[in-house]
């Protein structure tokens, strides 16, 4: 997931260390648990293998890349051609890996720079998941149900309606992709303010 999430930030600029861990959090969201102590070792075991170089000071380099002021941050991680392979390599990868709940939401972050063949096996595999999910928990709640006590039985609607609205939103997602349209942005509403309650 974190490889998958470096490559695809770095394919579009260099970066210095703050400012891709700063992309990285946006990118895996504010929900996804994302260990800065986990970056580093990638980011050496990716230097490693050939697919990112460092640099900390070519101007050429360090012009790409946002500036920043200050000690901290100097080096700039940049993309080889052989990381711009692996990356290619990665956005291809439409198996099961690609649909669980760790790696979804970041192949979902490199759909544009993703085949469109592979967006639909992609969002089919993970609707074909989560349908599974749905009907084990319906299965559970069927069983179970008289033996919960109030709270834990919300909690399992609750999970259960999550899924079925991740179903949905998959479900209209392949039809756009089928249809060659670009998704709608989300109309989600807006919470209301204390105030205007």
């Amino acid at each position: 997931m974190l490889e998958l999430a470096v490559l695809g930030l770095l394919s579009e600029s260099p970066l210095h260390g703050y400012e891709l861990r700063a992309r990285l959090k946006a990118t895996l969201g504010t929900f996804r648990a994302f260990s800065y102590g986990s970056l580093y070792p990638t980011l050496r075991r990716m230097r490693e293998a050939g697919w990112i170089t460092e640099d900390d000071g070519d101007a050429a380099v360090v012009a790409d890349a946002p500036a920043l002021t200050g000690r901290r941050g100097k080096v700039v991680y940049k993309l080889t051609a052989e990381g711009k392979e692996r990356f290619a390599e990665l956005l291809g990868e439409a198996g099961p890996s690609a649909w669980e709940d760790e790696t979804f939401g970041v192949h979902f972050a490199f759909f544009a720079k993703t085949d469109p063949e592979v967006r639909v096996r992609i969002l089919e595999g993970r609707r074909s998941r989560l349908e599974e999910r749905r009907e084990g928990v319906r299965v559970t709640l069927a069983r179970t149900r008289s033996r919960l006590d109030d709270y834990t039985l919300q909690l399992q609607e609750h999970g259960l309606e999550s899924v079925e609205r991740e179903v949905r939103w998959l479900t209209e997602l392949i039809e756009t992709e089928r249809a060659g349209r670009p998704p709608r942005p989300s109309t989600a509403p807006t919470p209301a303010h204390p105030e205007e309650s």
